[in-house]
């Protein structure tokens, strides 16, 4: 009995060993203190297509895809508030996507275009800008 206890004991810590290295996640931040700077809004196109927490939202919606290594589908519906850099303008996003083309930059986020035009751009405006973020 000793030793399949040991066993069962010895799996476990394994099987957590391997989960950790399998799926590391980057920390995200909850506070304004905890502030996560260093990374660029990007915006994208819904086309009428589930995003990955599993709903479709309207270009207009105030939404933001995580960068792919932050993401984790518990974060789905969890809001963010975003601040651009360039001119102080903030939006309060709701997460509901995933952005596996942020450049592996763990700090970017992907908005949604009416998030996008919260934070004082246009589509005509370029691709990228600086911002911080946190999680509320």
């Amino acid at each position: 009995m000793v030793k399949l206890l040991s066993f069962i004991a010895l799996a476990l810590g394994a099987v957590s060993l391997v989960s950790s290295a399998i799926l590391p996640r980057q920390s995200v931040g909850t506070t304004p203190e905890q502030i996560v700077t260093g990374g660029y809004a990007t915006y994208y196109y819904q086309f009428g297509g589930y995003g990955a927490c599993g709903n479709i939202n309207p270009d207009s919606a105030l939404i933001v895809a995580l960068e792919s290594q932050r993401y984790t589908s518990s974060l789905c519906g969890r809001q963010v508030q975003i601040t651009n850099l360039n001119n102080g303008a903030q939006v309060t996003a709701t997460i509901a996507d995933n952005c596996p083309g942020c450049g592996g930059n763990t700090n970017s986020l992907d908005l949604s275009v009416g998030s996008w035009v919260a934070i004082g751009r246009s589509e005509a405006d370029g691709s990228q800008v600086p911002i911080s973020w946190y999680l509320i």
